[in-house]
C-alpha cells in the first residue's frame, strides 16, 4: 500500500493561526539537558556520556486546535444532535477513523463561497464518486495552496449549515478540509453578519452539529496529491480527556488491497 501524509507539521513562525493562538515550541538539544540527565542518575559523569550528549526534548505551548486537529462536537456546542450531551474527543469511536474517502475538489470556487448541497452532488456527479455511511469526507479548497502565507485563514470557500447536514444524512461522521475552518474565513462571515445581521450565518457549518453528530479535521494538507476516491482515510486523534479537539496525524491510504 502507498500512504499519503495530510498533515501539517506543528512548528512555530508559520502564521497559521490568529497571534494569540500560534504554537510555541522550546526545544532542548543534547548538550542542554546534559545537567537534569546527570541529575537522573547519581554519580554519572559527563565525560562518561557517548559522545557527550545527554537526551534531546520539547516543550510545547499549543491549543488543541493547533496543526492538523480533529473537533468533537464539544467545540460546537454543550449539546449535539437535537440535545445530546456532546461527546468530546476522547469519545469519538474509533472505528470511524478508518474508513473510505471521498474528496470534493472545490479549488475553483471563491474565497468566502458558502458550499450548499447541490455543489456537493455536482461534485460527485462529475467525478463519478458516491457517499455511503461512515465515508470520510475531505474538501479540496484554494487555501491549501496558500499554507505558511500570511492570507491563509482568509482563503477558501467554507461549508455551510445546509452542505453539512447533506453530508449527515448520507451517514457522514468525520469530515475534513484543508482550510483554517470548515466555516468560510472569519473575515468574510464577520462581513456578511455586518451587512445582514442574521445571527443564523455565524459558525453555521459548525453549529450544525446541534442537529447531528459529526466531527471535523480542519488544516489538512496535500490534498491536491490524491484522487477523488478510492483510498482509504486514516485519522487518529490524540486522546485528551474532555477535550473539543485533538491533533491528527491524517493518512490517505492508496491501493490500500495491493
Amino acid at each position: 500500500m502507498r500512504m499519503i501524509d495530510l498533515s501539517i507539521a506543528i512548528e512555530t513562525g508559520v502564521p497559521s493561526d490568529p497571534p494569540k493562538l500560534l504554537p510555541q515550541i522550546e526545544y532542548l538539544n543534547h548538550t542542554q539537558s546534559i545537567e537534569a540527565y546527570l541529575s537522573t542518575f547519581p554519580g554519572l559523569r559527563e565525560d562518561q556520556l557517548p559522545n557527550g550528549e545527554a537526551w534531546a526534548g520539547e516543550w510545547l505551548h499549543l491549543s488543541t486546535h493547533s496543526g492538523t486537529h480533529m473537533d468533537a462536537p464539544w467545540h460546537f456546542a454543550s449539546t449535539m444532535d437535537h440535545g445530546k450531551p456532546a461527546r468530546t474527543i476522547d469519545q469519538l469511536p474509533l472505528e470511524w477513523c478508518l474508513q473510505k474517502g471521498v474528496k470534493l475538489d472545490f479549488r475553483h470556487l471563491p474565497d468566502g463561497y458558502v458550499v450548499q448541497p447541490e455543489d456537493i452532488d455536482a461534485e460527485l456527479a462529475r467525478v463519478g464518486a458516491t457517499i455511503e455511511p461512515l465515508t470520510i469526507v475531505l474538501v479540496n479548497t484554494s487555501a491549501g495552496a496558500t499554507y505558511g502565507l500570511p492570507e491563509y485563514r482568509d482563503r477558501g470557500c467554507g461549508m455551510g449549515r445546509a452542505a453539512t447536514l447533506h453530508l449527515l444524512e448520507q451517514g457522514v461522521k468525520i469530515v475534513g478540509t484543508d482550510a483554517w475552518s470548515w466555516d468560510v474565513p472569519f473575515r468574510f462571515m464577520r462581513e456578511r453578519f455586518a451587512r445582514e445581521g442574521d445571527p443564523s450565518i455565524v459558525w453555521e457549518g459548525h453549529k450544525a452539529g446541534l442537529e447531528g453528530e459529526y466531527y471535523q479535521m480542519e488544516k489538512l494538507h496535500n490534498l491536491e496529491a490524491i484522487g477523488s476516491h478510492g483510498f482509504l482515510v486514516a485519522c487518529f486523534p490524540i486522546k485528551i480527556k474532555a477535550a473539543s479537539a485533538g491533533w491528527t496525524r491524517c493518512l490517505a491510504i492508496l491501493d490500500p488491497l495491493a
